[in-house]
């Protein structure tokens, strides 16, 4: 069995920054509120015309971090790319990547994970690295929330929270034993699945029949619905179990984390985390406060933001956790 290492890390966000005070021209909020809350000081938003999609984010991530991994576009012999807002119904973005890339008919793969996709995408990479099937594997987080949000009123308890952004790494081979990606846990609650979810549209409720059910347009579901409480409830606990999963399975204690970078979800719930296994700041990368909630691009876009601070060096022993919608959660050790 081979191991698997990150080789090149990147990330894009828009340029377009929305502030607590953007948004509280456009809806009964403040950024008091806001920040009270969630720790969320502004997001970036896709802006109509940039030329920016899900797909187009991931590709300026993935080249960043295809060219730091010194390798070759040609090089890439799988792509996983974990979203939860595709471009397209179908096609999946994986294979735009591939054809924006003009990479040659390599295989690619969508992850519908949601806030855990990108751990749930870089441990099915690990797989086909180990197993010797593939040699270097593209792993994309991206999200463009904005183009789907409800931002009036009626939305803001979700819509505050949420930022475009895509991160990129690439995995490849490492004959190096305790290098690299040291394990992955992956979980799921589906009994809890719609406490976070977008329910609509859907193959079994369609778009004729949500408008014709809702000519007032007052309970509409092709808008995200979350239980914030009872989420965070949820959250708080499986982040610190599947953390210490990680932990005890490379026979590691909390004193030995280097980064722990968890999915950017809730400020709130980081500072959780960090207050429960008494981490110092300089072990744990939060930056929810710049970008807000990004999804299943959060933990790449905090990663690559750490590693280019310094603040993740050779060997450390970095700690990536997420939580979110199905519930999922999952959680990935790594050697740096």
């Amino acid at each position: 069995m081979y191991q698997s290492k990150i080789a090149g890390v990147g990330s894009y966000v828009p340029e377009n920054v929305v502030t607590n005070d953007d948004l509280a021209k456009i809806m009964d909020t403040n950024d008091e509120w806001i920040q009270e809350r969630t720790g969320i000081k502004e997001r970036r938003h896709i802006k109509k015309g940039d030329g920016n999609s899900t797909a187009i984010m991931g590709v300026k991530a993935a080249k960043i971090a295809i060219e730091r991994a010194k390798i070759d576009k040609d090089d890439i012999d799988l792509i996983v790319f974990a979203t939860l807002s595709p471009d397209y119904y179908f096609p999946g973005c994986g294979v735009q990547v591939q054809e924006m890339l003009a990479i040659n008919t390599c295989p690619a793969l969508d992850v519908r994970n949601q806030c855990s996709g990108f751990i749930y995408a870089l441990s099915t990479a690990d797989q086909f690295i180990k197993t010797g099937m593939y040699k270097n594997v593209l792993v994309i987080g991206s999200e463009n929330h904005s183009g789907g949000l409800d931002f009036s009123t009626r939305g803001r308890s979700v819509s505050v929270i949420f930022g475009d952004g895509a991160g990129a790494v690439v995995l490849t081979r490492s004959d190096h034993n305790g290098e690299g990606i040291l394990s992955t846990h992956l979980h799921a609650e589906g009994k809890h699945a719609l406490e976070l979810s977008l329910k609509g549209p859907s193959t079994n409720h369609w778009v004729p029949e949500i408008i014709a059910e809702n000519p007032q347009g007052d309970d509409i579901p092709y808008y995200p619905y979350m239980n914030g409480q009872f989420v965070f409830k949820n959250a708080i606990q499986r982040f610190s179990e599947v953390i210490m999963e990680g932990l005890k399975a490379n026979g590691l204690e909390v004193k030995d984390i280097d980064m722990l970078i968890p999915h950017q979800a809730n400020l709130r719930i980081s500072q959780y985390v960090q207050q429960k296994f008494k981490l110092s700041d300089d072990q744990i990368y939060n930056n929810i406060q710049k970008y807000g909630n990004t999804t299943a691009a959060s933990i790449p876009i905090a990663l690559c933001e750490a590693w280019e601070k310094g603040k993740i060096k050779d060997e450390d022993v970095v700690v990536l956790a997420a939580f979110g919608s199905g519930f999922t959660w999952a959680s990935a050790v790594l050697s740096w």
